[in-house]
């Protein structure tokens, strides 16, 4: 995978919180004892570290030694 395309891939998590907001702005269903909104906003921080680790892996970049 070339450098471009997993850098790319730091731009799911902005869709993720840009594009799910729109939907998942309602009050009920409660998931987990939270209001629907909180808890998608919970998971877009924990995607967003998810996809980050994932492109900090996978850029050759941070496996050079300095």
């Amino acid at each position: 995978m070339s450098r471009v395309s997993i850098r790319w891939l730091a731009l799911l998590p902005l869709l993720f919180i840009f594009v799910g907001v729109a939907f998942a702005n309602r009050t009920y269903p409660i998931v987990l004892g939270m209001p629907f909104l909180f808890f998608y906003m919970v998971m877009c921080i924990l995607v967003t570290s998810a996809v980050m680790a994932i492109v900090y892996a996978l850029d050759p970049a941070n496996r050079e030694e300095r």
